[in-house]
């Protein structure tokens, strides 16, 4: 959610900030805007609703020049989707001030502002923020005295990047709660909510970490902890380059993403395996010693990462012999706890910054629950920060909200995890053997998988008139048929649900018809049986069905429905192969509907806020 870039340089740095702007439009956004101090030390601002082109547009008309400016993209809290309410905001015309997060005590803020005679110019949370700093440069004090002293009056989340004209060159950055990095040039600095933003210019990065205020120059970088103390963060170099997370030759980031997932897994797997087994120090050098302590797993997180944590339970249980529960951590945050000692609590997040998922784990931890790891796509993020445990899903960057490639990394990850506890539970070395078999066998079954594009594009046509879609399966491939509607809700804005497949008869069926077409997923296993007689439940109401079948199935056509095969899969490591169809489907439904793919309406790729 959001996005922050800042710079301060010996450079123009406005088409900087634009670009990182661009370089940030993934995370989702409304409104975008950008202030620079100009060559004489005064402020200057152009904001715009709608994209970055926009914006763009707008200081083409009317160019911005300037070495030290902060800019953002906003996604909708607090007002609506308005010039006034964009960012940055401003005070007296010599602060101005970019955030992520939600002031909580932003009304008690107003009126105390309002009462000191502070006019307000829009309906944010933010503009609190920038007022409280000008209060205090007026006491006298410095820029950096001005926003430690306003953090301290701050609660909720935040990121901040703050300048002034009256301290031309000079950028100060908090955070709490919510992401910022700083990027290390030469003989400039730079912030940003994410490093993806700042690529083009450096490769070097410091992630602040909670409680963190940095005061940056152009040749000089000090940081203070929460407490005051002036404190090193160390200086990463980023794998990273300019041109990873470019479209290249594919009309859309979500669409390279489906295409990449083959080199995904295969990255996701590089180095965790030798001589047959999973190497448990690839979870950090305390895995082995924690393993041992762990009697059952509680899973938490958010979306898509979610359904990967069920499939993930299903794996524990049947296959590990590990007992497992799965939670949606703003659920699990707000609820009574019955602490299980000695549970690995595993969260699991692309970005390593939902704020629930983080928030649930620091509430996990408060509780007693146990040792934690996290599966994550982003090595310095918070959530790696937190856990005693953390193993890189290696996805790569991943642009399109709708998340795809995390996605299934994260279940090839979840696979690793089920094989090194299920050794403590009595998983045969045969048995780990065959899996990790399979493992290794996934970018070329998910190659295959991505051949039925051509006939997945022909088949979108059928839902151009449709507003209603049901996704139906068994056992683990229920939670794929979730991660279905859920994908084609996104991009698509079709209204889609999916349910157990036994539940038909509990209350769906009464929803089917010619009308609402009902996808299944149907692998060869010892539910397919089962699965055949809620199809015909399907068929007898008339249903249009279309099924993933893998090939092996034996599953018949006829009126009213449409089989699409998928190569022989062995049931364990049929949710991630049976998972790419079903993102086809969705982008090619909502290339139909003329949805916008990469950033769909309301939504955002990091959210970063509760």
């Amino acid at each position: 959610m959001c996005g922050i870039v800042g710079a301060v340089a010996e450079r123009d740095v406005a088409p900087i900030l634009l670009e990182g702007l661009k370089r940030l439009e993934y995370r989702g956004y409304d409104s975008a805007g950008i202030a620079v101090l100009d060559p004489g030390g005064r402020l200057e601002r152009q904001r715009a609703v709608g994209k970055v082109s926009v914006l763009g547009m707008g200081m083409e008309q009317r160019p911005l020049h300037g070495r030290t400016g902060i800019a953002h993209t906003r996604w909708a809290t607090h007002g609506r989707p308005t010039e006034a309410n964009a960012h940055p905001h401003i005070c007296s015309s010599s602060v101005a001030v970019v955030h992520n997060g939600i002031i909580e005590n932003h009304e008690e803020l107003r009126q105390r502002q309002k009462r000191a005679g502070y006019r307000f110019t829009s309906d944010t949370d933010t503009e609190t923020v920038v007022h409280q700093v000008h209060h205090y440069l007026e006491q006298g004090g410095d820029l950096l005295e001005a926003v430690r002293a306003t953090v301290a009056d701050l609660e909720g989340a935040y990121a901040l990047g703050v300048i002034s004209s009256g301290e031309p060159g000079r950028l100060v950055a908090a955070r709490l709660g919510s992401p910022l990095v700083i990027g290390i040039g030469i003989g400039e600095h730079f912030i940003a909510s994410d490093v993806a933003a700042l690529l083009p210019v450096t490769q070097r990065f410091v992630f602040l970490e909670e409680g963190d205020i940095a005061d940056i120059r152009r040749d000089q970088l000090t940081i203070y902890d929460s407490s005051g103390r002036r404190v090193e963060r160390p200086v990463r170099e980023s794998e990273l380059t300019a041109d990873a997370a470019e479209r290249g030759e594919y009309r859309h980031y979500m669409q390279k993403e489906i295409f990449e997932q083959a080199q995904a897994v295969s990255n996701t797997l590089e180095g965790r395996i030798s001589g047959g087994r999973v190497l448990e120090e690839a979870f950090g050098p305390a895995a082995p010693a924690i393993f041992d302590r762990v009697q059952g797993v509680h899973i938490i997180a958010c979306g898509t990462s979610y359904h990967a944590g069920l499939i993930g339970r299903y794996w524990l249980e049947s296959l590990a012999g590990v007992p497992c529960s799965v939670e949606v951590a703003s659920e699990f945050r707000y609820r009574r706890q019955v602490v299980r000692r000695n549970s690995l609590v595993v969260t699991i997040s692309q970005s390593g910054e939902t704020a629930d998922t983080l928030a649930g784990l620091k509430e996990a931890k408060r509780l007693g629950f146990g040792e934690a790891l996290t599966i994550c796509n982003v090595p310095e993020s918070s959530l790696v920060r937190e856990s005693d445990l953390s193993l890189m899903t290696r996805a790569g960057p991943e642009i399109g909200v709708a998340s795809t490639k995390a996605f299934t990394t994260q279940l090839v990850a979840l696979m690793l995890l089920v094989i090194v506890l299920g050794r403590r539970h009595g998983m045969s070395g045969q048995q780990e053997a065959r899996l990790l078999e399979q493992l290794q066998s996934l970018p070329r079954r998910i190659e295959e998988a991505l051949r039925l594009d051509p006939v997945i594009e022909r088949l979108a046509e059928r839902f151009a008139d449709k507003h209603h879609a049901l996704f139906l399966g068994r056992g683990a491939q229920y939670p794929v048929a979730m991660e279905g509607a859920l994908k084609l809700k996104e991009i698509s804005y079709i209204h889609a649900e999916a349910y157990p497949a036994g539940e038909l008869k509990h209350g769906p069926l009464a929803l089917v018809d010619a009308d609402m077409p009902v996808i299944v997923v149907a692998p060869n296993n010892e539910l397919l049986e089962k699965l055949k007689s809620n199809l015909q439940e399907v068929r007898a109401r008339g249903g249009e069905l279309i099924v993933f079948a893998d090939r092996q199935a034996e599953m018949d056509g006829g009126e009213g429905t449409q089989i699409f095969r998928i190569s022989p899969t062995e049931d364990e490591i049929a949710p991630i192969v049976f998972t790419v169809p079903l993102q086809l489907l969705s982008y090619h439904v909502a290339l139909i509907k003329g949805t916008d793919v990469d950033q769909p309406r309301n939504l955002a790729k990091s959210v970063t806020v509760e």
